[in-house]
């Protein structure tokens, strides 16, 4: 699982980074969120998907490898 975040799209929620603090951070400076890790380990894999769900903004992209390489 991959994860990636439309800063553009950000309205600053924390949402993201209040469900995975390991994976999600935000900026000092904007408030926007970053991605600290974007090859999501297994055991964090619903709390991302999680996030992805709870974001106002809809900045978040989970893309799912099945391992034949295509993503859902």
């Amino acid at each position: 699982m991959h994860v990636n975040v439309e800063r553009d799209r950000c309205c600053s929620s924390g949402q993201c980074v209040m469900t995975v603090p390991e994976i999600f951070e935000q900026d000092d400076q904007d408030g926007l969120v970053r991605v600290r890790l974007t090859a999501v380990p297994a055991p964090r894999f619903a709390e991302v998907r999680l996030a992805a769900e709870l974001c106002p903004g809809g900045a978040i992209t989970v893309t799912e490898d099945d391992g034949a390489g295509s993503a859902t």
